[in-house]
């Protein structure tokens, strides 16, 4: 390992996108620290690289959520909270899944075949 810090060089500092929040029996989950507002009737997620990008929005009631697989594996996308709210099948490549989201909450998903994949949607 090379220390990177000294004359010359700046250092590197790292800031985690992801806060800890407490879950069911205690359960600690990563989630990400800042929402993306999206206005409109419709939003979209992308699915790359093993993420959920914007990992966290917030939107209004009535709004269709979109995610698109871009990986080159199958993932899905399972309620946390709630796995019969929010449940797809798995997704390949370029498919889709959507979920119109009607009551205000905090919805917060996964990957169930990538369980470190997480996001969630804030509906206001």
């Amino acid at each position: 390992m090379r220390n990177l810090s000294g004359p010359g060089r700046r250092k590197l500092l790292l800031a985690s996108p992801f806060v800890l929040a407490a879950g069911p029996a205690g359960a600690r989950h990563a989630m990400p620290a800042a929402a993306v507002a999206i206005e409109g009737d419709s939003a979209a997620i992308s699915i790359d690289n093993f993420t959920f990008s914007p990992a966290l929005i917030t939107i209004g009631p009535g709004t269709r959520v979109v995610w698109t697989n871009r990986d080159d594996i199958p993932h899905t996308i399972l309620g946390r909270d709630d796995p019969l709210t929010l449940r797809s099948p798995p997704l390949d490549t370029d498919d889709v899944f959507s979920f119109v989201f009607t009551a205000p909450g905090t919805y917060r998903y996964f990957c169930s075949l990538h369980p470190h994949m997480q996001g969630a949607v804030v509906v206001r």
